[in-house]
């Protein structure tokens, strides 16, 4: 197999809610892991305050100087003024790169004139679209994660053809992003009111499961957040992807095994990784249903590790 050294490995956001410990531990470590690019912030909820924005700017100087290209991710559910200030601090940072997650994180950059990567909850499904987005600052996409790779295929193709040649990434490892409520399930679990939760998601460093009647994790609850509750794992789909012309691979943060996860994607990258075997570097149900055009907790055999 042909190594596939154009494309590009990511860290996403930490869509969990850690330990200001936790966080600094696994940032430290990250900083010899062989990714490009490092995705910090809090996206999911503001009344995670652990980290403050200087503490993430810290964070990511220290990551810079790794030789890592740092983005701050924006609050993908915007609810009050105090997040719309808290938006606009993380816009105005002047260090780094800011991902938009929603329309008012948009605005505010492109009214700035500044450089932005566009997130998947912006919903980027055609060319006319990218186009537009390129026109005032995009520098980045990050494609809706329920897109199949045939369908993506067919826009990336548009988009040569047009002249677009912002990277396209795609988010290849973790549990998918679903949703984004005005209400959190982890605090109803617990029969708290959400503006005093007392910060319950923090027991649950990956996640809530949600289980059907049969046992089966159907979907993972993070606070507001609805992700899947199986692991996308696209690692052995890579070589496919830098022939498409995808440009970054994302891999979304998990609190134990990334360094293993991101040494086999790593490896995938330059061609190198053995055939699937039955061995879990993670211990998780694992799908790739989006990406071949079937239902999202589908999982195809021999794809992936399970």
């Amino acid at each position: 197999m042909s190594a596939t050294p154009r494309l590009q490995l990511s860290l996403g956001p930490v869509l969990f809610y850690w330990t200001r410990e936790r966080y600094a531990d696994f940032y430290r470590e990250a900083a010899d892991w062989p990714v490009d690019i490092v995705h910090l912030g809090e996206s999911v909820c503001s009344r995670r305050r652990d980290m403050k924005l200087d503490d993430w700017l810290g964070i990511g100087r220290e990551l810079a100087q790794s030789g890592k290209q740092v983005v701050l991710a924006s609050q993908t559910l915007i609810e009050s003024e105090a997040d719309l200030r808290d938006l606009r601090k993380l816009c105005d940072n002047g260090e780094f790169l800011v991902e938009a997650n929603d329309q008012s994180a948009l605005q505010r950059l492109s009214a700035a004139g500044q450089p932005f990567v566009a997130g998947a909850a912006l919903n980027l499904y055609n060319p006319a679209t990218l186009a537009v987005l390129s026109r005032i600052g995009m520098r980045r996409w990050e494609a809706p994660v329920e897109m199949s790779k045939e369908d993506l295929a067919r826009l990336l193709a548009d988009c040569r053809e047009q002249g677009l040649d912002a990277p396209c990434e795609v988010f290849a490892y973790g549990h998918l992003p679903l949703a984004w409520s005005s209400r959190c399930f982890t605090a109803r679990r617990y029969q708290k009111p959400k503006d005093r939760c007392q910060f319950v998601c923090q027991k649950h460093p990956e996640g809530l499961a949600l289980r059907t009647q049969e046992a089966d994790q159907v979907f993972t609850l993070n606070g507001i957040q609805t992700l899947s509750g199986a692991c996308q794992d696209l690692r052995h789909e890579l070589p496919d992807m830098a022939e498409m012309g995808v440009g970054v691979a994302r891999l979304s943060p998990r609190p134990e095994g990334m360094a293993e996860v991101v040494a086999d994607f790593d490896a995938a990258r330059r061609g190198a990784l053995p055939a699937p075997d039955p061995l879990a570097l993670v211990d998780a149900e694992i799908c790739d249903g989006y990406w071949h055009g079937r239902p999202g907790m589908d999982h195809s055999r021999g794809a992936g590790l399970r």
